[in-house]
């Protein structure tokens, strides 16, 4: 088991202490401890085999012990044990917004509520109102947030999805027999939350049935739903329902094509191919019913396929049926973003503030992927939940990137801030204290239930500040927890235009904000856009993957993102925004 799959089963094991009225210390101790090792640079597996894990700040021995487990085995006794204890309904009203582990605690031992639909009866009856802590407005709260949990479905955030449908894929395209494999649907598409897996492979009809019985055998399979020889569909970890489909070789790039979506996009291609004489399905080229007999297009893959309705191949993160139809008719689909043209990036937290790495360790990660700078904004005052910065705290953190800077070769280290927007729109920090940085992040982390005319005013009017470079997390959304708060995007972006600002692309897979759908829109408008990753540890500087996946959805090229600049250009840019 990965470090990444520990931390969240670290976690869970301290909510469910939580929830059973265990020792807080104990719970606090579990919560601590996935903190610990969220910040552990070294292999996971070395760091158990030397023992090393046992000398992690904040791991005891006990739980040195459930970590070596899940590493050695990818189980842990300790946690089925605690997790036999709550039924799966008690820990799915977790997932409702503002019920943390004390509210639902108290909901299953006074009012034996064990099921979201047993909450939602409750809250609409009424039986809440009558517990301390809990009244007519906190069930309305509940009802909406019932509401909201019901909207999203079973949908997961996309690095959940990416995951298991990575080591299935890796399984799968090596199984004897398999010609193509490729992942398929929103996957593919990399939209911010996946509904279900689709996989595609091509292979002759004697091979399927070995094919399909190695599928459904797989460890990652929780539960077997169907099963054929063309198609089988599995549960993967109890979490997401992964399809297998196998074709033809021949079929394979109208397949990829056609289950890759979206399904706007595919009734286009279908209404173009008609246009020329042709039927398309999800396996080949067909005439017309009734057309003229004509010579079938050889199509090999689904470059082939694009071409022979006249088109540029459309990557499959613009298949949305926007305007990539328009694009590739002239030939005129940009050269979209990719992961390397990144040079570095911002938004970035240390142990100054609530970062798992010190200031060393990140720069560190910064290097080992081979950028040229790192940009550190810690949390201001105001964010004292978060461990917000004092300004002695700053003047001791500017000392150490100029010494950092003085001692580093061929890499820089930028000065900023995540300064949060107060209520009437005004800086958490005077004028003194942004003055020491290179660039200023400004965000909203409080205050959250203005109306749009109010919110949208306060954000715009932290943009009028001279200071502010960038736009954090724009709408505060947390993708599949908290809807955005109300806000008027393109009178945010205009003002971002207007006065010469940018706004980043939010890469945390949590975040993913600004939303893709705005992204092109900013970008015409002349508003810089940075991809940063909001990252709390090293691990989290990787997360600018996810927001070059939201950058290439809104068209962008490499051109239109601030940090695929050099350092020397990018020093040069926020010396600009600063004066």
């Amino acid at each position: 088991m990965d470090k990444k799959a520990i931390v969240h089963i670290l976690e869970e094991m301290g909510t469910l202490l939580e929830l059973q009225g265990a020792n807080p210390f104990k719970s606090r101790a579990f919560h601590n401890a996935a903190r610990a090792l969220e910040g552990v640079t070294d292999d996971i597996a070395q760091a158990v085999e030397t023992g090393a894990i046992r000398k992690v700040k904040g791991i005891g021995e006990g739980i040195a012990r459930v970590i070596t487990e899940l590493v050695q085995t990818g189980r842990s006794k300790d946690h089925e044990e605690v997790r036999g204890k709550i039924p799966d309904g008690v820990l799915a009203m977790l997932r409702i917004q503002g019920l943390g582990p004390k509210k639902v605690k108290v909901l299953y031992e006074k009012l034996k509520i064990d099921s979201v639909d047993a909450l939602e009866r409750a809250a609409a009856g009424g039986r809440l109102a009558g517990i301390e802590g809990f009244g007519a407005k906190t069930e309305a709260n509940i009802l909406a947030g019932i509401q909201a949990v019901r909207s999203r479905g079973d949908k997961v955030l996309y690095p959940v999805a990416a995951g298991l449908a990575g080591k299935v894929l890796e399984e799968v395209q090596h199984l004897p027999g398999v010609v193509r494999s490729s992942l398929c649907g929103s996957l593919r598409r990399r939209k911010e939350v996946i509904g279900d897996i689709d996989i595609l492979v091509s292979a002759g009809e004697r091979d399927r049935p070995a094919i399909m019985e190695r599928f459904v055998a797989l460890p990652a399979v929780s539960r077997v739903i169907a099963r054929g020889d063309t198609k089988s569909t599995v549960e993967l970890d109890g979490t997401i329902t992964c399809d297998l489909r196998v074709v033809d070789d021949a079929a394979f790039p109208f397949a990829q094509n056609y289950f890759t979506g979206s399904k706007e996009h595919n009734v286009e291609m279908r209404s173009r191919a008609r246009k020329i004489g042709l039927s398309l399905n999800e396996y080949a080229f067909t005439p017309v019913e009734g057309g003229k007999k004509k010579r079938l297009p050889l199509v090999a893959s689904e470059q082939d396929l694009y071409g022979v309705l006249g088109l540029a191949y459309i990557p499959p993160e613009l298949r949305e049926n926007t305007k990539e139809f328009e694009a590739a008719e002239k030939d005129a689909i940009p050269a979209l973003i990719e992961e390397h043209d990144l040079r570095g990036t911002f938004h970035c937290h240390t142990t100054y503030s609530d970062g798992v790495n010190t200031l060393e360790q990140m720069v560190s990660g910064a290097r080992a992927l081979g950028w040229e700078y790192l940009g550190i904004a810690d949390h201001s005052q105001a964010a004292a939940y978060a461990g917000g910065l004092s300004h002695a705290d700053i003047l001791r953190q500017v000392k150490e990137i100029d010494a950092l800077n003085g001692a580093l070769k061929g890499f820089t280290v930028f000065k900023g801030t995540e300064c949060d927007i107060l209520p009437d729109g005004s800086l958490d920090w005077p004028e003194k204290t942004l003055g020491l940085f290179d660039y200023v992040v400004v965000s909203i982390h409080s205050n959250f239930k203005m109306t749009e005319a109010q919110m949208t005013k306060r954000i715009i009017t932290a943009l009028k500040h001279p200071r502010v470079t960038v736009l954090g997390h724009p709408t505060g959304r947390l993708l599949l927890s908290r809807e955005p708060y109300p806000v008027d995007m393109v009178q945010v972006i205009q003002a971002a235009a207007d006065f010469g600002k940018a706004i980043e692309i939010n890469a945390h897979p949590m975040r993913l904000d600004l939303d893709w759908r705005l992204v092109a829109h900013a970008r015409d408008l002349g508003v810089p856009i940075f991809i940063n990753p909001d990252a709390h540890s090293v691990d989290g500087l990787r997360d600018t993957f996810y927001g070059v996946g939201i950058a290439r959805k809104g068209w962008l090229r490499a051109a239109d993102v601030v940090n695929t600049r050099t350092a020397a250009r990018m020093r040069s840019f926020l010396a600009q925004k600063k004066t």
